[in-house]
Formats: structure tokens, sequence, C-alpha cells
């Protein structure tokens, strides 16, 4: 699970995102409810201290055993800074660098136990520790990152790197560098993207819901505040597709499309896999309405196909006497 972080809306009728959970205490709920989820928190580091975010990310791990993640958010939101009373630095250099520091410190403090002090370009701390450590040793790490700064923060230090799929073939070569890039660097960097599920059981009832919502009742001043702060502010979407965006943000905020029959929505994901993608986010208009028909009638189709393995049931909780 990999939740979206916002603090303030995008304006328009609907004020899209302007109603976000915040993340890390979502997380926490979720992992204790859970047994197989990994849950991911997304944390902006301009707003959150590396030292808590340290406990917190350990904490929820505890919590989990083992399956906490987290999202780095380097910042790119500027009227959601001004919200918070802080200035978005106007040059990616600074931004990356700033969450450069911010990560070398979280990771000393899940790493070494005994108290330091840091004498830093952002930071000074004075015999700082964090414990405890994450339970199941340093959690999956995932960043989203469209600028060239950005990806080399992305291959330098996450797991994951997240980046839109617009169109596959620009998809697939730009796949293959990233992970080029990364095994010159010695690291191993799986490429993930997003996408939005529109799955019915036939190709016409998916195209017309996508339209009844993705177009006749899309509020699109939001959409295009949303566009334009990207464009302003953030690289990660291609600025000469700027039509395809503005109508796949109304439908999915950007996501690659998965429309149509079970076997079509498949058909989209083994393209995506094709392309070179290790995973993809799954979103939903009405996530638990609609994902039980995917479940059930596209991820067989998967597994048949070799793309996803069989989900194998979790072993009962026993209890003690």
């Amino acid at each position: 699970m990999l939740p979206i972080a916002r603090w303030i809306g995008y304006g328009g009728e609907t004020d899209f995102h302007g109603n976000v959970m915040e993340t890390v205490t979502w997380a926490a709920a979720l992992l204790a409810h859970t047994r197989r989820l990994t849950v991911f928190a997304t944390v902006h580091t301009a707003a959150n201290h590396p030292m808590v975010v340290a406990k917190q990310i350990a904490t929820l791990d505890q919590v989990g055993g083992g399956r906490a993640g987290l999202n780095i958010v380097a910042g790119w939101n500027r009227p959601e800074y001004e919200a918070l009373g802080l200035t978005l630095a106007d040059d990616h250099k600074t931004r990356y660098g700033y969450a450069q520091e911010w990560f070398d410190i979280v990771q000393k403090l899940w790493t070494h136990p005994r108290p330091f002090d840091w004498q830093g370009e952002y930071f000074k701390l004075s015999k700082a520790y964090g414990l405890p450590a994450p339970r199941g040793g340093r959690p999956p790490i995932l960043n989203a990152a469209g600028s060239a700064e950005g990806r080399e923060f992305a291959l330098n230090n996450a797991d994951f790197l997240f980046t839109p799929a617009i169109d596959l073939d620009r998809s697939r070569e730009e796949v293959a560098e990233l992970k080029a890039k990364a095994v010159v660097q010695g690291r191993k960097v799986d490429i993930l993207t997003f996408s939005h599920v529109v799955c019915r059981p036939t190709e016409r009832e998916a195209k017309n819901y996508l339209k009844h919502f993705g177009n006749e009742h899309a509020d699109w001043a939001a959409v295009d505040n949303l566009i334009a702060l990207q464009f302003a502010n953030a690289k990660s979407f291609p600025h000469d597709l700027l039509a395809l965006i503005r109508d796949r943000m109304a439908a999915g905020h950007g996501g690659y499309p998965l429309t149509g029959t079970p076997e079509q929505v498949a058909d989209g994901i083994c393209a995506l896999a094709a392309a070179g993608f290790k995973g993809t986010t799954l979103s939903f208009v009405d996530y638990v309405e609609e994902f039980p028909y995917f479940r059930d009638q596209v991820l067989p189709i998967l597994e048949s196909r070799g793309l996803r393995a069989p989900a194998v049931a979790p072993e009962p909780v026993r209890l003690a006497a």
C-alpha cells in the first residue's frame, strides 16, 4: 500500500486531495490490522525532521513485523510549502542536496546505536541516536523522480524509482537507461509506475464509465491547477505531451490507463512489464467496490501468464492457551 501525502488540495469544485489522511499514522493502523501487506509511509523531507522520521519508520516496522516502507518526497508543491511556512528552493540541486543529507541522517540513526554528533550543511545534531532500529533491517525505500538530480538521488539511495508511463516506447528506453545507470553505480534499482483501473465485463461499459467520471464530471479547474504546479516546480511528466497528460490527470492523477475487460486490463499490465517496469500501483474510483472484481478476474489471468505468483494464505494466528 502506497499513499499520497498532501497537506492542502488543488482547489476547483472538489478541492482534489484536500482531504487526505496523514500517512505515518495511517500506515500504523494498516500494519496493526494486516499480516502480509508492506505499507509505505510517504514523507516530505522539508516538513519532517530526520530524527523523528527515523523513529517513526522504525516504530512502524516493529508494529508490522518488518513490513514498513518509506517513500521519500524531496518536494515540488510550492503552495503546500507556503501553507507550512516553508520555502521551496527553486533549483533541484538544493532540494536533493537537502534530501540527501536528510536521508544520510535517517540511515545512520537506523544503523548506529550509539550517540553521534552531526555537523552538516542543513542539520546540526548533538549526541543523536535512534532506538529501536527497524525490525527487518533497512526498510524498502521508494522515490519518485523526474529531474536529473532527482533520479541521481533515487539511483543512489532508493530500492524503487517511481516514474510515470506516458508512452511505452519512450518508457522502454527510459527504464533500460535507468537500470543501466544503477548497475554502473553498483546498485540494483527497480523501476515502478502507477496505473488507474477501470475494469468491467465489457469494453463498452468500461469506456462509458471512464468518460462519465474522467471527462463529463471531471474537476477541470483542479486538474489544471495540478498540471500547472507540476510543470512549474517538477519534472515528473514530459512537457511535450500536455493534452494527453491533462486527460490522464482528470481520469487517474496521470496514471497509465488500464481500461476495458479483465483480459484487456491484463494485457495493459503485461505491456508495462514488457516495457521493463517491475511493478505498478493500482488506483480505482471506488477501491472497496471495484477491487474485488479486479482481484477475481484479472489476477488469475496474470497468474496464468506467469506474471504473478498465486497468493499464499497467511498462517493462522495461534493464541496462547
